[in-house]
């Protein structure tokens, strides 16, 4: 996190992202193989995504914005950009073309 972002298409990308809207939603149902494979999809197109964090998942038991982020981010090759509230904004791993 508050790495510096040397590839200007990238950094064009994150401002947009982080700006508009958010591009995928976690609710009650969990961090499924089909929201891993939605976040991989976007990373890969986009090299950014953002993630909402809905009350019906943060209502679960030992609920921790941080960790869940650090855990989307290793399942699907990210690198955490920001946490602010509860929306995530991943930028595409190293060597992820």
């Amino acid at each position: 996190m508050g790495e510096e972002i040397y590839d200007k298409s990238l950094r064009e990308k994150i401002k947009l992202r982080i700006a508009g809207k958010v591009d995928v939603q976690l609710g009650k149902n969990g961090v499924t193989q089909g929201f891993i494979e939605e976040v991989r999809l976007r990373l890969r197109k986009h090299g950014v995504v953002k993630i909402r964090v809905l009350k019906s998942y943060r209502r679960s038991e030992g609920f921790d914005i941080h960790r869940l982020a650090e855990e989307i981010a290793g399942l699907t090759g990210g690198k955490i950009y920001e946490v602010r509230g509860f929306t995530i904004t991943l930028i595409r791993g190293e060597g992820d073309g």
